[in-house]
């Protein structure tokens, strides 16, 4: 509370004339002590407001004022505009959840089949902190490899389709990538994500899904499993560093957070079990960033020996010291109102990043060309 009065305090000018930096302190203030948010000057909120959308955590913001009776203090406009977020939020939780049991209703009799909630759907499912005000775009799950085709043409026969994608695209998601061409249904329009594992084939990192599906845990009165404690952060860290660029990605750390906060209090032998795991995963760099930038960045209590624990995952020093100037800056939305140049170049050498871990060095500059000549170089078909 004392640090975000402080930073309010000093506010003084509209958060429009604030540098990135700036920008970030406040709004990580904010996410420390919501109430910190109504001490602010009226243009400042609504500067912050849209920052907050940007980074899909407008919804989690809400909550937390709701929770702690707050809601009433705010401008009607900024009240209106949080719970609007909060219904929203709460719409597509609903949306999420009869998806999961739709999919279940289709896939009865399916042998030997067990269905891993992965992402938001696991955090709804599980009643986790982080589920609260977060808004879902899919249903992620994780299922076996070998029951997959089965899984995919049952979703077939019962009104989910994939899009249309060219011969390449298929061969991409078909033998290289982690999961299979998303799926949506005919009526619902939820997208359904269907993964094999939790990295490409063709990454670096080898994790083993079949010990991520052993170690799953059965939710009560449902059919679909998630991840265990430690295999959810992991994953969730994966998919952070390792699953794509870093843009606008600060909710994703705060997931890492709030997991790690919560299951340090739920689960006795969480920490001492998760260095392990992760080398046991294969998943030690993933989760050595986890760490360090949900630490640094956020504050999460992370016990000494377990910092010391991730020097056998750390990169090389020059490799390390580019990533702590890169990802804080790639992970905090921009400011709404002007181009940051520093950032955009920020994300871009990270989203190179992103293939160059994910695919060695032949099969991506194969990939790359091939995807450059289908979009700028191949003439379309006359019609």
């Amino acid at each position: 509370m004392a640090l975000s009065t402080r930073l309010m305090d000093c506010c003084a000018t509209m958060l429009w004339t604030m540098t990135d930096a700036e920008l970030r302190r406040v709004l990580l203030a904010v996410l420390h002590d919501p109430p910190a948010l109504a001490r602010l000057p009226a243009g400042d909120v609504d500067t912050l407001l849209r920052v907050l959308r940007r980074a899909r955590l407008l919804g989690r913001i809400a909550v937390q004022l709701n929770d702690a009776n707050l809601m009433g203090a705010l401008p009607t406009t900024v009240a209106d505009q949080l719970a609007g977020a909060m219904a929203v939020a709460e719409a597509r939780a609903r949306h999420a959840v009869w998806e999961l049991d739709r999919i279940v209703w289709a896939l009865r009799g399916v042998a030997d089949l067990r269905l891993i909630a992965l992402k938001g759907s696991a955090y709804l499912m599980a009643a986790l902190p982080n589920a609260r005000g977060r808004t879902f775009a899919d249903v992620d799950m994780l299922v076996p490899e070998a029951a997959l085709r089965a899984v995919e043409e049952r979703l077939r026969e019962n009104g989910w389709l994939s899009a249309d994608l060219d011969a390449y695209d298929e061969l991409y998601y078909r033998q290289w990538a982690h999961e299979i061409p998303a799926m949506s249904h005919l009526d619902r329009q939820v997208e359904v994500d269907l993964h094999r594992n939790i990295v490409m084939r063709t990454a670096r990192l080898k994790p083993s899904a079949a010990q991520l599906l052993a170690a799953a845990r059965p939710l009560a009165g449902s059919s679909v499993a998630v991840l265990a404690p430690t295999d959810m952060v992991l994953h969730a860290a994966t998919h952070l560093f390792y699953g794509g660029d870093l843009d606008n990605s600060l909710r994703e750390l705060i997931d890492i957070d709030v997991l790690l906060r919560h299951f340090a209090v739920q689960e006795p032998e969480f920490w001492s079990k998760f260095w392990h795991r992760a080398t046991e995963l294969d998943l030690r760099r993933p989760a050595y960033y986890a760490l360090r930038y949900s630490n640094k960045l956020l504050g999460t209590p992370v016990p000494a020996r377990v910092l010391n624990e991730t020097a056998t995952g750390a990169p090389p020093a020059v490799v390390r010291l580019l990533m702590d100037r890169l990802v804080p800056v790639s992970l905090f939305p921009s400011h709404p109102d002007r181009q940051a140049l520093g950032a955009t170049l920020a994300r871009l050498l990270l989203f190179c990043r992103s293939h160059w871990v994910r695919m060695p060095p032949l099969l991506l500059l194969r990939h790359l060309g091939t995807k450059a000549y289908l979009r700028y170089l191949r003439k379309p078909a006359a019609g």
